[in-house]
Order: C-alpha cells, then sequence, then structure tokens
C-alpha cells in the first residue's frame, strides 16, 4: 500500500489523539490532534510566521483556510476578527473532524465551518482573504492549483496569503503569484520561509 500523507483523504493510520496548548496572538489555545495529520505536536514555524503577517485589513466577508489541518489559522483569527466567519477547508476528513471539535474547544464553533474538498473542487463561496500553507509533499500541481484557483474565490480587494521555504518552491510560488493576480508582495521572511500575499483587483478573473 502507497504511503499515508498528511493529505490523504481517508487516513487508516491508527489513531493516536494529544490535546495541547499553545500561545497564539495574545491568548493559549488548546488543540486535539492525531496521528495522519500535518504538524500534529505543536503550530508549525510557516504558519505561525504567517498569522503574525497576515493583513486583516481587508473588505468584508468570510474567510477561507485552505488546507486547513486541525485548525490553527482559522480559529486563532476568528478570536482575532470576532465579526469574521471562517470556512476550514481539508482533504483529509480526520483533520476536518479536528477542526470543528478545536474550534468547539476554543469558544469559535459558531463561526468556524469545515468544508471537506480536493482544493477548490467543493468550494463555491467568494473570500475576502484565503490563507494557505500548502502541502509542498502533495507535489508541485497541487501547490499550483491552491494558489491560481485563489482567483476565482476572492472578492475584488480581497487576498491571497501564501507560506512557503523559498528551498521548497517560494520563488516560483511568487511568479505564480504575480501572474495571476498581476501583483505580489513578500510580507514577511524569518528563517526561510517567505510569506507572500497577492490582492484580487476585481479583473483577473473576468
Amino acid at each position: 500500500m502507497a504511503e499515508e500523507h498528511y493529505y490523504t483523504q481517508t487516513p487508516t493510520t491508527a489513531h493516536d489523539e494529544h490535546t495541547w496548548s499553545f500561545p497564539l496572538f495574545d491568548r493559549t489555545f488548546t488543540f486535539t490532534t492525531d496521528a495522519g495529520v500535518f504538524s500534529k505536536q505543536t503550530v508549525d514555524f510557516g504558519t505561525r510566521v504567517m498569522l503574525e503577517a497576515f493583513n486583516q485589513d481587508i473588505p468584508m466577508g468570510k474567510i477561507l483556510d485552505l488546507g486547513a489541518g486541525y485548525g490553527p489559522v482559522a480559529i486563532s483569527l476568528a478570536t482575532q476578527m470576532p465579526d469574521r466567519e471562517f470556512d476550514a477547508a481539508e482533504i483529509n476528513e480526520r483533520a476536518l473532524a479536528l477542526v470543528l471539535k478545536n474550534a468547539a474547544k476554543n469558544g469559535v464553533g459558531a463561526r468556524v465551518e469545515g468544508i471537506q474538498t480536493d482544493r477548490y473542487q467543493n468550494i463555491q463561496d467568494k473570500y475576502a482573504a484565503i490563507l494557505t500553507n500548502p502541502p509542498v509533499r502533495a507535489g508541485k500541481q497541487i501547490v499550483t492549483d491552491m494558489i491560481a484557483g485563489a482567483v476565482d474565490h476572492l472578492v475584488a480587494g480581497g487576498t491571497l496569503t501564501v507560506v512557503l521555504q523559498k528551498k521548497q518552491g517560494a520563488p516560483s510560488a511568487k511568479k505564480l503569484m504575480e501572474e495571476t493576480f498581476g501583483n505580489v508582495a513578500v510580507i514577511a521572511k524569518n528563517k526561510g520561509y517567505y510569506i507572500l500575499e497577492s490582492v484580487y483587483d476585481g479583473n483577473a478573473n473576468a
């Protein structure tokens, strides 16, 4: 049988749930994680850099956490942006169940909805912002689709924020975002991680 990864739709790895606490922004969160999900022992460094760099000055509307894992991005931002609703999108059914459990545990269950999807397949809405820490190990095409497809799911003035390591394709992702949106900025760099942001002008997917 092929090796399972955190982007497997239905993991068969034996469950191994753990609950732990982690500080993000101005509070401590409690997360339950499990075998077969990404970064199950801590909130990974790239995600933390992205959260710190994310520009919350965006149009009104929902926010999409694409490739949400067990939910640290959507859940922590929901505590910082109490007027927003969040969609947490995941291909991994086990991770998606954890998103909902963790959102409820951290008091934002009413504003975080889970969507089981491969990239944008089951996503219909348009968002004020899309954030993603794409699954590099899933292959370049999946990362490309997650970046290029964002243009069809943003409102005018909405932003795409992506975290990638330089050695894992940040320069090529930056080029793709420039080609797709007509703009891209490196809004943070830390220990080889690049936080890239593009703004949708309302015309790119006309």
